[in-house]
């Protein structure tokens, strides 16, 4: 009979999975400064992040995959309405991805970068 897993035994396994998707990333992306990857987690924390960088009086990148690209749009739209409401979007690039998948397949994966540039 094969054993249950408890709550936090999944959701360790859970964050492992996500430890290495981003380790993955990284690897693929190379690290640009004052950029902020939009992904799954909750969207605050990413308005945070791209506050910080908006406050040194430096541009931000906000970048977005897939079904993540509203993710960063919601950021950026909480950003300028609600915590610095004299940012204002300095561009908007959007482009197709190729990524190889698990099966050797490639996949066309929408992405977005959205730079703002900090209140004057």
């Amino acid at each position: 009979m094969p054993e249950e897993k408890t709550e936090t035994e999944t959701e360790t396994e859970t964050e492992v999975k996500e430890v290495k998707e981003v380790k993955e990333v990284k690897k693929r992306m190379p690290r640009e400064e004052n950029s902020v990857f939009v992904g799954r987690r909750p969207t605050m924390n990413y308005v945070m992040a791209t506050m910080m960088i908006l406050n040194k009086g430096e541009d931000c990148t906000v970048k977005a995959r897939g079904r993540a690209i509203s993710h960063a749009v919601d950021v950026c739209e909480i950003l300028r309405n609600r915590f610095l409401k004299g940012t204002e979007y300095k561009g908007i690039t959007l482009s197709t991805e190729q990524l190889e998948g698990e099966n050797g397949q490639t996949n066309n994966v929408s992405s977005i970068e959205i730079v703002l540039a900090p209140p004057k």
